[in-house]
């Protein structure tokens, strides 16, 4: 008989032994700590080496079992429990995840689960601060707008104060700010808490126009790191702390010698383009610092190295966000107030979606997208790769967002960098590896259609889609555009044909990296096209060159 309960624990797996009569308040704290973590399978009958050694008598109402847990948890928790037929029986408890509050037991614990360092799991308090990291994670605090009772308006730097007004102006952020007097400034902004007759600088407050000394006292888990590494030696590697508008500065001051430009063809035109659009390194740093877990120590770290750039933040991301749906969930960050301040300074995006802005700054180059994958629990982790513009590309967006006199929407963006990279796909896998309906990606195809950028062949769920021509208006790329086609012995003619009416002259070098055959076969099928009828070949021996008759 084929064993039916998991041979070992995990996160989301649980042994008990209950041999001995297993003591209800063990359990309770075992659902407490699942719920407050990922949720999860406690198996009661079960010794820790996954030995099944059966359930006690007192256990076997499942019934009464699940009505104990919800009474004895606060806020109650729901879960399914079941009797597995096993080698024993084993009572299963399947404990959901709770993603609208943190769980206690009803004598006041609170706990989590981790994994050891031997890779084993346990059951641990959760203290205050992971509270607080916890209620953020599930958008129930908002740990920017916390008065800090300790601190006072004198904490508050008024060298930070002018740089704050003079980002408004600069970054055409909401002037009716500047129209306030120095408090309600303070006060529209969330910069201070009003409790009775006295008034307490929020950690939004400090953290943003604070004096470097306030910042360090109260909000000691911010600081910063710049580092540039060549191979193994490190070129630069520094620490600060600052106010965020002025790490924001220093931050841009460290990285421009380090974003050179290279000029692009675009056309008749030489384009100069940095290595990282600057534009998405700003949204990208606003992001670490507005979206990172301020109850943690930890560093907002900018780091160059020969492959890419890494910003990454302490703070995974918030409930109902993962890498899978960075560009579709809803925007919501870890410190609504301290995000709205920087959107309404005029340094992030003010729709909330930066992170549009960050694969923007990759997608109209032609260039490899930026990567979260690296990211964690406990760390957001963008790598933005070092690659190469595609001119052509490049050139083919900005005339059709010129075209339109806007810019092209990013999905759009990211359906014409999925038909580069995989050429002839339909409209369902399209769908399945952007994240989005086929009525969306139906949608963006037929516009893109319409423009001459996207072409469509055959007809209904088989029906594919390609770059149009002008994608690939070099000989070159033109080779590329036709081998897009669909190469197979029967159409080798059709192809070969559908290049020359791309060009004034092919070669036989042409055909062969088309088709990816030999010379001798290459030169046997142009010279029954010519006998054809259907080339007329120009010069002859190695010179030889063919065109439509």
């Amino acid at each position: 008989m084929e064993r039916i309960i998991p041979e070992k624990e995990t996160l989301t797996v649980e042994f008990k032994s209950d041999k001995n009569k297993l003591d209800d308040n063990i359990i309770f704290e075992a659902v407490v700590a699942f719920a407050n973590t990922e949720g999860g399978d406690l198996y009661i009958g079960v010794e820790d080496n996954g030995d099944i050694t059966g359930i006690h008598q007192s256990h076997k109402n499942t019934i009464m079992l699940s009505a104990y847990i919800a009474n004895n948890t606060v806020p109650p928790v729901s879960v399914r429990v079941e009797m597995i037929d096993d080698v024993e029986q084993v009572v299963k408890i399947s404990v959901p995840k709770n993603s609208y509050s943190i769980v206690a037991t009803a004598s006041g614990k609170t706990l989590r689960r981790r994994i050891k360092a031997d890779g084993t799991p346990e059951n641990v308090p959760m203290f205050p601060n992971e509270m607080s990291t916890r209620l953020s994670d599930l958008r129930l605090l908002d740990y920017s707008v916390l008065p800090l009772y300790d601190a006072t308006l004198e904490d508050f730097d008024l060298l930070e104060i002018e740089r704050l007004k003079s980002n408004i102006l600069s970054y055409n952020g909401d002037k009716t700010l500047m129209e306030l007097s120095e408090v309600d400034l303070f006060k529209a902004l969330g910069f201070v808490k009003e409790e009775g007759r006295e008034i307490f600088p929020t950690v939004c407050g400090i953290l943003t126009i604070g004096k470097v000394e306030s910042i360090k006292k109260f909000v000691p888990t911010h600081a910063v790191s710049f580092q540039v590494l060549e191979g193994t030696s490190v070129r630069v590697n520094e620490d600060f702390t600052l106010p965020i508008l002025a790490a924001v500065e220093k931050l841009s001051s460290y990285i421009e010698p380090w974003n050179p430009e290279n000029e692009i063809e675009m056309g008749l035109y030489r384009v100069s383009v940095p290595d990282f659009d600057r534009r998405a390194i700003r949204e990208a740093v606003i992001n670490a610092f507005s979206h990172r877990d301020y109850s943690k120590m930890g560093r907002v770290r900018v780091a160059f190295n020969d492959e890419g750039l890494t910003i990454a933040n302490p703070g995974g991301f918030i409930e109902g966000v993962s890498v899978n749906n960075l560009l579709t969930a809803e925007p919501h960050g870890r410190n609504p107030k301290l995000a709205d301040v920087l959107k309404r300074v005029g340094l992030a995006e003010k729709t909330g979606r930066g992170i549009d802005r960050i694969y923007e700054g990759s997608l109209i180059y032609g260039r490899l997208l930026p990567d979260y994958s690296a990211s964690t629990s406990v760390t957001v982790n963008l790598f933005i790769p070092r690659s190469k513009p595609d001119s052509q590309i490049a050139k083919i967006i900005t005339d059709e967002q010129n075209r339109l006199g806007r810019p092209l929407p990013l999905n759009t963006l990211l359906v014409l960098n999925m038909l580069k990279e995989m050429p002839r796909v339909t409209t369902n896998q399209l769908s399945e590896a952007l994240n989005l309906s086929d009525v969306i990606v139906r949608n963006i195809l037929d516009k893109a259609i319409d423009s001459g950028i996207v072409e469509g062949y055959g007809s209904g769920r088989g029906r594919k889609y390609i770059l149009s021509q002008k994608m690939y208006k070099e000989k070159n790329k033109t080779i590329g555009y036709v081998r897009q086609m669909d190469i197979d012995e029967s159409r080798y003619s059709e192809l070969i044909l559908s290049l020359a009416k791309s060009n004034e002259f092919i070669s036989k070098n042409d055909v062969v990296e088309l088709l990816h055959l030999n010379k001798d076969q290459t030169y046997r099928i142009l010279k029954k096209m010519v006998e054809r009828g259907s080339l007329e070949m120009v010069n002859k021996g190695k010179y030889a060159k063919y065109k439509i008759k």
